[in-house]
């Protein structure tokens, strides 16, 4: 059976809480002919937890039949120089050979953004073991944090990251990319299109059925769960919520928030300040967990900022979740795609505007159970279809095949 390593600094076993991307497309390219070994960071990306016991600089841990090897990085908190010294420490890491001596031999290399440094380490690792690097592409660097005003387009830091980007996209052997239009932004930078390959985000289909109708009740759950961070703009969907509050006819329906990440003290406190009993805060639970959380909403929301990235398009991850869990979803975003749209499963409004998304959450609660259902029905066929981790493991490893045949 060939091997390859995954580098994901954030790679999430099934336990955690968070997207498990990586541990879902190893599990199912064992059937494909392809193992598949996943090097992370110790340090829990949304919640700061330390993996590692005090004293302990490695481990390989077996996650329901995948291996995971951990390497030690410091914790730290929020989005300074704390995090930019632990992305340095586990690519730097990831190149020394005690910390992955204990694997066996890859047979290509997946070096895995959000952050460029990683992806970095993967190919300088393939090239000491003379193997494909496949640079997987999951956030445009660094025009998403230009886009979100992180990071001017003029600076020292964007110009070096771009220089970085793109001997990344020449050196790699392939470009895995998420979102459906990244190709648009890559090719300019003189890649063929050929040497892109388009692999989502899915969705774990394998001992999560497709639920049954809510239980009629007397209230109206719509969810969120997910990242708490700026692009998920969830002060639109509070300042929707504060506009259903102001009417007596929608006293029925509340608002179910889980997760955590940045901004959530911002949101706890903009709660507050609106005077919100619709709104319930939630801690994340582990992604094991989500089929049965899902099973409790009759509707979900999801919610971007308005941004010029997502013209490439958009691959989150609640939103196959969101399909799996066969509810109606109002899609509050302006992508390129629209798998909402594409599968007639809910409701799309514009981003940044909560009177049309509080319209939207009332139509929803309007609209009897059994057109809620058929909606909700669409979206599990269309995520079973096309979003499935084994339809998107398959072509994982077609790609793996032929990038080692050509190598």
């Amino acid at each position: 059976m060939k091997h390859v390593w995954i580098l994901n600094h954030y790679a999430q076993e099934p336990s955690g809480a968070g997207g498990t991307r990586h541990f879902s497309l190893a599990r199912h390219l064992m059937s494909y002919g392809w193992k598949a070994s996943v090097v992370a960071a110790s340090v829990e990306l949304n919640t700061g937890r330390q993996r590692l016991l005090d004293g302990e600089q490695k481990r390989l841990e077996d996650c329901s039949g995948v291996r995971f090897c951990w390497i030690r990085t410091p914790q730290y908190k929020g989005n300074g120089i704390g995090r930019i010294i632990n992305m340095l420490t586990f690519a730097f890491r990831s190149l020394l050979s005690k910390y992955t001596r204990e694997l066996e031999k890859p047979d290509a290399i997946i070096g895995s953004s959000v952050h460029p440094f990683t992806a970095v380490a993967g190919a300088i690792l393939s090239r000491r073991f003379k193997v494909p690097f496949v640079f997987e592409v999951r956030d445009l660097w660094p025009q998403t944090l230009v886009d979100l005003g992180r990071l001017s387009d003029k600076s020292i830091i964007t110009r070096f990251l771009r220089l970085l980007e793109k001997w990344l996209y020449q050196r790699a052997d392939r470009i895995i990319v998420l979102l459906p239009n990244a190709g648009d932004y890559i090719t300019p930078f003189g890649i063929t299109q050929d040497k892109i390959v388009w692999i989502p985000n899915g969705v774990e289909l394998e001992g999560n059925p497709e639920p049954e109708k809510p239980v009629e009740s007397a209230l109206f759950t719509l969810m969120y769960f997910g990242a708490h961070g700026q692009a998920n703009g969830l002060s639109n969907v509070l300042k929707a919520m504060a506009e259903l509050q102001k009417k007596s006819y929608t006293k029925h329906i509340r608002l179910r928030l889980i997760g955590d990440g940045p901004i959530k003290p911002a949101l706890l406190q903009q709660a507050k300040e609106l005077g919100l009993n619709n709104v319930e805060f939630e801690s994340p639970v582990p992604k094991k967990q989500i089929p049965a959380l899902a099973s409790e909403a009759d509707a979900f929301v999801f919610n971007l900022i308005d941004t010029p990235v997502f013209k490439f398009g958009i691959s989150s991850n609640k939103l196959f979740d969101y399909l799996a869990g066969a509810r109606p979803i109002i899609f509050s975003c302006l992508s390129s795609n629209n798998p909402i749209e594409d599968a007639q499963a809910g409701i799309t409004v514009p981003p940044d505007n909560p009177e049309l998304l509080a319209e939207a959450i009332v139509t929803l609660a309007e609209m009897s159970s059994d057109d809620r259902a058929t909606m909700g029905h669409a979206g599990r066929v269309y995520v079973e279809q096309h979003y499935s981790f084994d339809v998107l493991a398959a072509r994982l490893a077609a790609m793996l095949d032929d990038v080692i045949i050509k190598h």
